[in-house]
């Protein structure tokens, strides 16, 4: 143990909160060093007597300098206005109905900010001070939390205005001039509103799928799929728009196990890997279905689904990255959401999704499902 907890009587003491259900942490073997936020523990005079790694790491002030010091000198807080913390919540000689602090930025030397709580412990209710419990928590996490979202932010609102103002400008051209144009011309701008508001359709769709698997509330409803029929039609859809037939090959190894999920979602996740491979890929798409082990403890029997192609694959360094949000693969268009929508809707089926490298160089994506029958079919 270091000796920021080596005060073992005034620690354990201080650690032991009136009413709390988990006693003692010596008792339960906690090492407060063990704990992942900085914890600091103040006596009745204020002296600091517990100083974890965690803290040392958060502060960069060592345990040895910190205990035996004034909380107020081993912790000098301020808030965003630059006022000093502790002169203005005075724990030991404010009011003594306070228990607690709730959880604030507050700023360190130097400026780095982290989020501090406090717990006021008493002898009594509205009695002095026994000790006061700090925890910090590096800010780091939630600001990445929160830049990741005003990316998304940022991404949709890209992506959303280009439709809106083409939609908004064909609409409006044919209200002022209808008379102006042809029939063919008319339907050439309502075909364009229409496949922009599909976009805009798309895009909002992918914005709720995202909230939903971050929230973890991706609903599945499980039903019989024909997983090769599927994929059949997703190719069919691909011809009738135009692209060769012999660039798409589709291999089922039989016989598969009979799968169990939701329909509308594995469509998702078959259109997002197919159209990666028709855009971003070159040659053949190969899509291999076959029978294999479940991802799923407990569980058999479980259906692979390989999508590869011919081009010029994932960089070794960008593999790690595929699946995050924001990734593109080339500068063809897409929000970089595709990807990471599917790993997300394979996840939720219990399932696991691996990119790396076709036979012919190509990318290779491969996701896996248990089978997912409903326990009166097992």
């Amino acid at each position: 143990m270091r000796v920021g907890t080596s005060r073992a009587p005034e620690a354990r003491d201080a650690h032991r909160a009136p009413g709390s259900r988990h006693g003692d942490l010596a008792e339960l073997g906690i090492d407060p060093d063990e704990l992942p936020d900085g914890l600091v523990i103040a006596d009745e005079h204020a002296r600091v007597i517990c100083f974890n790694a965690a803290a040392e790491r958060i502060t960069a002030v060592r345990a040895a300098d910190a205990l035996g010091q004034r909380l107020d000198k081993a912790l000098p807080l301020e808030d965003l206005e630059g006022r000093r913390w502790w002169q203005l919540t005075d724990p030991y000689g404010g009011l003594t109905i306070r228990v607690r602090q709730p959880e604030r930025n507050l700023l360190l030397p130097g400026g780095r900010e982290v989020l501090v709580s406090a717990r006021y412990v008493r002898t009594r209710p509205t009695g002095p001070i026994r000790r006061v419990v700090v925890t910090l928590r590096d800010t780091e996490a939630r600001r990445r939390t929160e830049r990741s979202h005003a990316e998304l932010i940022a991404t949709v609102a890209h992506e959303l205005r280009s439709p809106l103002t083409s939609v908004k400008g064909f609409t409006a051209t044919l209200l002022a001039k209808w008379e102006r144009f042809t029939d063919d011309q008319k339907r050439l701008m309502l075909e364009t509103v229409d496949a922009d508001a599909d976009r805009v359709t798309r895009l909002i769709a992918e914005l709720l799928d995202i909230s939903r698997i971050d929230s973890g509330r991706l609903e599945v409803r499980r039903q019989p799929v024909d997983i090769g029929a599927a994929v059949g039609r997703h190719i069919q859809a691909y011809v009738a728009a135009g692209q060769p037939a012999h660039r798409f090959l589709l291999r089922i190894e039989q016989p598969l196990p009979a799968l169990w999920a939701d329909p509308d979602k594995i469509d998702q996740v078959l259109s997002n890997l197919l159209e990666n491979a028709v855009r971003h890929g070159e040659g053949t798409v190969t899509i291999d279905i076959t029978p294999s082990v479940s991802p799923r403890e407990g569980e058999d029997a479980g259906t692979s689904v390989t999508v590869s192609d011919e081009g010029p694959g994932i960089p070794e360094e960008s593999m790690n990255r595929v699946f995050t949000r924001f990734w593109r693969g080339s500068k063809r268009g897409g929000t970089g959401l595709g990807l990471y929508i599917v790993k997300g809707i394979v996840e939720a089926h219990g399932g696991t999704i691996t990119v790396g490298r076709a036979r012919g160089g190509g990318a290779e994506f491969r996701f896996t499902l248990p089978v997912g029958a409903p326990a009166y079919l097992a």
